[in-house]
């Protein structure tokens, strides 16, 4: 081989291949296969081990050898060349790596595969093989002579090779090329047209009709495929190909026409391979030897062949052949004669066949409307209108579009659109004429792992608006998503397109609730196919699938690729071929429930306009309410559905807009109207009779659960839709969204926007927070737009359960209607009459929910023991129905409205999505007779997708009772609940599905969600700690912690239950788990603290239970734990101030309640307790650095640093607590949602709590115990300043917030106690060196005093106050904002003020409220506007000097005797700003309005804007106006805006 060493590998021919195998030891029939297989150089390069063993069936050493010295062989070539040319090394470096990645190496990078990828890797090889397994099925092959527009799917398999049958049929011959393929232009060409004319010449002279095929495997001993099977073979050059013909004229010298003739051109069929993107193709060659060409003849055929030693094109020489079977052979000389003699007799037969060909049958009749009515229908009378449909479809014809009506009536979850000019002239721009739709790409269904399918279709608004999919770019779209050609579109969207199919159909869509479409109205692409071959396999199987094409030449090349996948009875059946789209268009319309959807809403004028379709899917935050909801209902669904429709609202399912339409309609008995709806009637008439302040009023029901409050809602709104445009609010929209839509459906087709009906919104079970949003959105709506009103524009009815709903209403009973289980006389005679005309129709069981109802829950316990008593009689306890049955029991009994998935219940007994297509009976058929009467099923408005929960949540409960009995613990259910895999993980209806969990074990009560009672935990733990045991609700939230992935609030939550047992250390390990997991939760880091805090109040307890010396050594401990919460709660607040949408305030709050213990502990030890000089000791040891006390210097040596720089750390965040409660309004701790992310302790009364903490704080810091005496006053003056103001703190003057805390509700002390705050401070402050925090307090108490003693002698001159001031930095970002707000009190021009005096103090007035907005929005951040309305302190009275300043303490007394409730509506009215007694006290400043802002005149007669406290109090012309002035640390406010008139 040395000759060969220096020659290039790929120039060796195919001797030179066989020789170099002998060389190596290759045995000699191993070398004659691949010599016979023409393998050369080039083709060796190509070879790998899995090719040789399963193409040329070699065992796996030769096979091994052969690569092994190939490789060895490039590798030594290579060096040779190095050697060569030292000057390209780099090149040579390169190739050699190139060469070292080829196939069957295992040198290259692809050897280093990670297990991960391995094992995709193996899945991917796994599933390719299935999938070739399963796909070697029959195919029919392409029509003979034909070029119809068709594909062959790979590894399908044709029929067999066969020989001469009847002429005309043609008999066939494979030929796989896969060897051949790879050969230079040359040797394939002369491959190709040596088998094309060795099968021509057979066929001619047999005159048989013949194809030959490429592409397709003809090895009867290859094991790697079937005879027949179709592989197909890359293409280049199609022209290569057809010029191989050319040869024609060389081999058949005598008879190249007649050859000619009779040879078809290559006809090139494309091979799809769902599994890559590599084009290939069969190429078919057809011999067609009519008569009239052959007569008489016998074609002798010279074969072409490609010399390897001559390197050159040689003929064979001359022989005649024929067809015998399936092959084509030499006729012998000794057959010669013979063969010439009966020509004419071959001839005859040539020429009868050909007569007695006839032309095509007609086609069978089908009755393709009833076909197409019963696939859409899935054998029922109408189209489902719970039921989901995607179309895919490609471009349409314009004179189509005009035929799409019944698409515009159907309930489109999405389309996967292959027409890049849809939008512009397509399918999409006639469907947005109708429909509201969201345009996507592909690549907006690609789904992050961190977003949830519920967050993801929310984000897409899928359900709500039809999803269009540009699958294949969109011409009109100036983004990065261009149209592109097949192969581009295999490469870069086909991987998009196999992930949006998955998630739609494993994720969002459960089988059996929807069907895909394939319309196809032009030529079908590849993109369409690969498109039909996800949805099948993601839907596993074709019967949700239906073809619809018009043309049948469309329809071959679909035919042929989904016959492949599900053979030819299966796609025929699911295909409708061959109807026009107009037919096809009235006949779907015939059986649609809804053939038009255009709605009519009342207007301002008592007329009617149109509410069209796509108008309404654009508020699709509401579920609107026309005057004529359900009027298209058809009299066959009245008949089906109206006696089901009924029960199933006896029964306990929510009301439905059609149960009152079928009442109103007189097709079933009237809906009780309760007591409360008349009430709630009442009080909206009254609001139009009204004249209101406020745009946005709103009605609260509140009802028991299960008593029917939302009925009552939905009937207000059914009988009020000709008055008033209604709407429900859907669950899970933000308040901005919904605001926008209600003020598009007021405004919707009216002329003036002055002059609108009002829109009544409903909105069910939803915070308090949320409804304040939502009318904050709305009123700032109204003033954006100008609206004048006298009467309401929108009216909020809030439908929430609470468990005392008549206290609500007492509350307030203007606002608030209640309604209960306790049934008035009046309501009692109806429901009594009522029971009886429903018992005669149903028996009680099926009617329970309006039995109860009646009996007006009074015997319900005994009512519902029986019922269920009964229906569990004998029923299998251990089955898995039952165990199902617990499930839901425990869910519906602990958490409002919670259900399971139908879909979840068919994972969890392993049962079939659906039998014959109809799946809820299916989903019956597999309960017992007691589930069935104690399920009720439940279908969501917006997904339709199925639920099921217990008929009454006492029902519930009752089950849970009989069924566990004394024998099993609900916690131990609970644990059994969490391990059901299937449903934890079950893919639909998962979301909503771990919610209820998540609620079940952490969600707290709250009375102001309509609970009984607050609660430590949720409701199933506190019954499980408290009856069962401490120990499993331990484990049971263990359990759930690793069940959610150890999430952090389940930590949260374990770390709270084990210190409310006192178990400490415990409690310790789970609280710094939830902090590693949240680091920037500080709610979390709350917790951690709160263990601390609890331990310190333990330890404390421990001391005085077991009458332990409260000694420094004893208390150490103490002191260390107590240090340590504080440290804990410390770093929460750095979190909290950090956080952009939260203000938790809890740990400064904490940290102050734990310093003031602590403080306490300190007084109390012996060493300071048991002194004479105690107190100054304990001051001293505080507040002197360096003063350590003998007595604890050894007992607390690890403490003593943080001890003295506690009262910093606690001046702070009493500090900080002032000025927050100055900002906002004192009910600031609002409720917060859920309880992982709420405060473990709220406040209830801050502003009591700041004064209370701060006198404490100065008590023990004073180092005297200071009492309000005249011999305590002498002897102030000696006293060291920070004494002082340890004293002043004591005295409840250490923050300007628990100053004018005593304003609130002023005491004879409070005097007393101001006189004595401002006697600690120097006689003449003026020649005093102030700290600016003395400054402010020394104002504050001045400006406190005066307004509850007017004539106190100690009390500063306004003047006096004003020049105090300028000790404050002059750079006013410098200042405090509550000296920035002094100053704005101080300096607030009066009337006797000359003008260059006016002028002055308005510029100290501007540029202290410039710096009061800025500090005010970066305190704000990103809460919402609601939880941070400003605090009013003082209001602009009549008086002079101090005397102008009135506190709002003063002004409130006028509805001190009213509730609450009472108050807000008396202010939010304005009601109460018209007492004359306000009249007397406050000044009435005035100025005007511009462009909704109100103004003063002020320095320089320039304009001073001032904020209006209640925005839609500003007129909406430009008016001349008066308002009472107020005082916020955002600035002065207007109050009480009236116009001059």
């Amino acid at each position: 081989m040395a000759d060969k060493s220096d020659q290039s590998l790929n120039n060796w021919s195919e001797s030179q291949v066989s020789t170099w195998l002998r060389s190596i030891g290759v045995k000699e029939p191993y070398i004659k296969k691949l010599f016979d297989e023409e393998v050369d150089g080039q083709s060796l390069l190509t070879l790998d081990e899995e090719f040789l063993r399963t193409k040329f069936c070699m065992k796996l050493g030769p096979a091994n050898l052969i690569i092994k010295k190939r490789n060895e062989l490039i590798d030594s070539q290579q060096k040779s060349q190095e050697k060569k040319k030292p000057s390209s090394g780099n090149k040579t470096e390169s190739e050699k790596k190139n060469k070292k990645q080829k196939p069957g190496t295992a040198t290259g990078p692809s050897a280093e595969v990670p297990v991960e990828d391995q094992t995709v890797s193996q899945k991917k090889q796994t599933a390719k093989k299935e999938y070739a397994a399963q796909s070697r099925e029959d195919c029919k092959p392409r029509p003979f002579d034909k070029d119809p527009d068709i594909i062959y799917l790979k590894h399908r398999v044709l029929e067999p090779e066969s020989g001469v049958y009847n002429l005309i049929n043609p008999c066939r011959e494979f030929k796989s090329l896969a060897i051949a393929c790879t050969l230079d232009d040359t040797r394939l060409r002369v491959k190709f047209a040596r088998e094309v004319l060795k099968f021509a010449a057979g066929c001619i002279n047999l005159r048989t009709n013949g194809t030959i095929h490429f592409g397709v495997m003809d090895s009867r001993e290859d094991k790697g495929h079937v005879h027949g099977e179709i592989i197909g073979i890359p293409v280049k050059d199609k022209d290569l190909y057809v010029d191989a013909l050319d040869y024609i004229e060389r081999s058949f010298p005598s008879d190249k026409e007649r050859v000619r003739k009779c040879v078809r051109p290559p006809r090139f069929i494309e091979v799809m391979d769902p599994e890559s993107n590599e084009k290939k193709y069969v190429i078919e060659v057809d011999i067609v030897p009519s008569i009239t060409i052959v007569r008489g003849k016998v074609c002798k055929v010279r074969l072409p062949n490609f010399n390897e030693s001559a390197n050159k094109v040689e003929f064979e020489k001359d022989v005649i052949l024929r067809r015998v079977g399936s092959k084509t052979e030499p006729v012998t000389e000794t057959d010669q004669c013979d063969f010439f003699y009966r020509v004419k007799d071959r001839d005859a037969q040539r020429e009868e066949a050909e007569k007695c060909q006839f032309p095509n049958t007609p086609g069978i009749y089908q009755d393709l409307g009833r076909k197409l009515s019963m696939l859409m229908t899935s054998g029922k009378k109408l189209i489902e209108k719970e039921k989901w449909f995607i179309l895919v479809t490609n471009r349409i014809k314009p004179d189509d579009l005009c035929n799409i009506d019944w698409l515009l009536n159907m309930n489109i979850f999405c389309v996967f659109d292959f027409d890049p000019d849809s939008n512009k002239s397509g399918l999409c721009s006639r469907y947005l004429q109708h429909h509201a739709t969201n345009m996507h790409s592909l690549q907006s269904y690609n789904i992050s792992r961190e977003t949830s399918i519920k967050e993801f279709t929310s984000k897409l608004h899928l359900f709500e608006q039809t999803s269009w999919i540009f699958c294949n770019g969109r011409s009109d779209f100036m983004g990065s998503d261009p149209p592109c050609n097949e192969m581009i579109w295999s490469n870069t969207k086909r991987p998009l397109l196999r992930e949006t199919v998955s998630l739609i159909c494993k994720h969002i869509l459960p089988k059996g609730t929807f069907q895909v479409i394939f319309l196809l109205t032009s030529l079908v692409e590849k993109p369409l196919l690969h498109t039909f071959y996800e949805f099948s396999a993601d839907m596993q199987g074709h019967e949700d699938i239906i073809c619809i094409c018009e043309s049948e030449e469309n329809f071959q090349k679909w035919q042929s690729f989904a016959e492949g996948s599900h053979g030819a009875e299966t796609v025929n059946n699911r295909s409708v071929v061959g109807m026009k789209m107009s037919h096809i268009n009235a006949t779907l319309q015939q059986i649609q429930t809804v053939t038009t959807d255009t709605k009519h809403l009342g207007t301002f004028a008592k007329g009617k306009c149109r509410l069209e379709t796509r108008e309404k899917e654009e508020m699709f935050s509401l579920e609107i309410l026309t005057v004529d909801h359900c009027d298209e209902t058809s009299e066959e669904f009245i008949e089906a559905e109206k006696k089901h429709t009924e029960q199933q609202f006896y029964h306990g399912g929510k009301v439905t807009w059609l149960n009152f339409w079928l009442a109103e309609q007189k097709f079933v008995a009237d809906v009780i109207e309760r007591d409360a709806y008349s009430e709630v009637c009442k009080l909206l008439d009254d609001l139009k009779l009204n004249t209101i302040q406020s745009p946005v009023s709103r009605i609260n029901i509140y009802h028991h659960p299960g008593s029917g409050g939302s009925t009552v809602a939905k009937q207000v709104m059914w009988n009020k839709r000709k008055d008033l445009r209604c709407a429900v609010v859907k669950p899970s929209y933000s308040a901005d969204v919904v605001a926008k839509h209600a003020v598009q459906l007021r405004e919707h087709d009216e002329k003036d926007p002055q002059r609108c009906l009002p829109v009544l919104l409903l909105v069910e079970d939803s915070e308090q927070e949320y409804l304040d949003d939502v009318r904050n959105n709305l009123e700032e709506a109204i003033c954006t737009k100008k609206i004048c009103y006298e009467k309401p524009c929108f009216i909020v009815l809030s439908c929430r359960r609470c468990h005392n709903p008549e206290k609500k209403t007492k509350e307030s009973p203007l606002e608030n209607v209640s309604v209960t289980h306790k049934l008035s006389p009046k309501e009692k005679r109806m429901f009594a009459g009522k029971r009886k005309k429903l018992e005669k129709e149903y028996e009680p069981e099926f009617i329970l929910t309006f039995v109860l109802m009646s009996e007006e829950f009074k015997n319900v316990a005994k009512y519902v023991s029986d019922f269920v008593t009964n229906l569990l009689q004998g029923i299998d306890r251990t089955s898995a129905v039952t165990r199902f049955l617990l499930y839901v029991a425990l869910l519906n009994t602990y958490v409002q409205n919670s259900f399971i998935s139908q879909s979840q219940y068919e994972a969890f007994r392993g049962l079939s999505p659906y039998i014959d297509k109809i799946r809820h009976p299916v989903f019956e058929t597999s309960l017992n007779d007691q589930a069935k009467l104690l399920f009720l099923y439940l279908r969501d408005e917006k997904t339709y997708l199925e639920s099921i929960r217990i008929i009454h949540p006492r029902v519930a409960e009752e089950i849970l009772k009989q069924l566990l009995g004394d024998q099993e613990k609900q916690g131990d259910l609970a644990k059994k609940l969490l391990a059901e895999k299937l449903l934890f993980e079950h893919r639909f209806g998962r979301d909503e599905y771990l919610t209820f969990l998540r609620a079940l074990l952490i969600r707290r009560s709250r009375i102001s969600r309509g609970d009984e009672n607050d609660s430590l935990f949720s409701p199933l733990i506190e019954h499980v700690r408290k009856n069962e045991s401490t120990d499993l609700a331990t484990e049971l939230l263990e359990e759930a912690y690793l069940c959610f992935h150890e999430d952090a609030f389940f930590a949260q939550t374990i770390a709270r239950l084990y210190y409310s047992c006192e178990k400490f250390e415990d409690a310790i390990v789970w609280a710094e788990r939830a902090a590693k997991k949240m680091p920037k939760n500080s709610y979390i880091l709350d917790t951690k603290g709160q263990v601390y805090k609890r331990w310190f109040e333990a330890k404390l307890k421990v001391i005085d239970r077991e009458h332990v010396p409260r000694t420094a050594q004893n208390t150490a401990a103490a002191v260390d734990t107590a240090l340590t919460a504080m440290e804990c709660f410390k770093h929460c607040q750095k979190v909290a101030l950090a956080e952009p949408e939260t203000m938790n305030r809890s740990g400064f709050f904490a940290e102050v309640e734990v310093g003031c213990s602590l403080l306490k502990l300190i007084s109390s030890i012996q060493e300071f307790a048991d002194r004479d000089n105690g107190l100054s000791e304990r001051g001293k040891y505080l507040t002197i650095p360096d003063y350590i006390p003998a007595e604890v210097k050894d007992a607390w040596e690890p403490y003593h640093d943080r001890l003295k720089s506690l009262r910093n750390t606690m001046n702070e965040a009493l500090e900080w607590i002032s000025e927050d409660l100055s900002y906002f309004q004192k009910d600031i701790v609002a409720h917060e949602d859920e309880t992982s992310e709420g405060p473990e302790e709220t406040v209830k009364n801050p502003l009591k709590f700041l004064a209370g903490a701060s006198s404490e704080f100065g008590k023990h810091l004073s180092g005297i115990l200071f009492k309000h005496s005249k011999h305590c006053q002498s002897t102030l003056s000696s006293l060291h300043p920070s004494t002082k103001r340890m004293i002043i703190h004591q005295s409840g003057g250490g923050t300007p917030t628990s100053i004018f805390y005593k304003l609130t509700n002023p005491q004879e002390k409070d005097v007393k106690e101001l006189q004595t705050i401002l006697s600690l401070y120097p006689s003449n402050p003026m020649t005093a060196k102030f700290h600016q925090k003395d400054i402010v307090n020394y104002i504050a108490a001045n400006i406190a005093l005066n307004c509850l003693s007017t004539n106190a002698p100690q009390i500063a001159a306004l003047t006096d106050l004003q020049a105090l001031s300028r000790q404050l930095p002059t750079d006013k970002q410098n200042c405090s904002p509550t000296a920035l707000f002094l100053l704005t009190l101080l300096f607030w021009p009066e009337d006797t003020d000359t003008k260059q005096e006016k002028n002055k103090n308005f510029e100290t007035v501007q540029s202290a409220i410039e710096y009061l907005k800025k500090e005010y929005w970066n305190k704000m951040k990103n809460i919402p506007p609601r939880k941070t309305r400003p605090y009013t302190h003082f209001f602009l009275g009549k008086g002079n000097g101090l005397d102008k300043l009135v506190h709002k303490g003063k002004i409130e007394i006028i509805t001190k005797d009213l509730t609450i409730h009472e108050k807000r509506m008396k202010w939010l009215s304005g009601e109460a700003w018209k007492a004359p007694e306000l009249a007397q006290m406050l000044r009435s400043v005035s100025g005007w309005t511009e462009d909704g802002c109100v103004y003063i005149e002020g320095t320089k007669k320039k304009k001073f804007s001032i904020q209006p406290l209640y925005l839609p109090s500003v007129p909406r012309s430009n008016e001349n106006v008066t308002f009472y002035l107020g005082f916020t640390y955002k600035g002065p406010v207007a109050c009480n805006i009236t116009v001059k008139r």
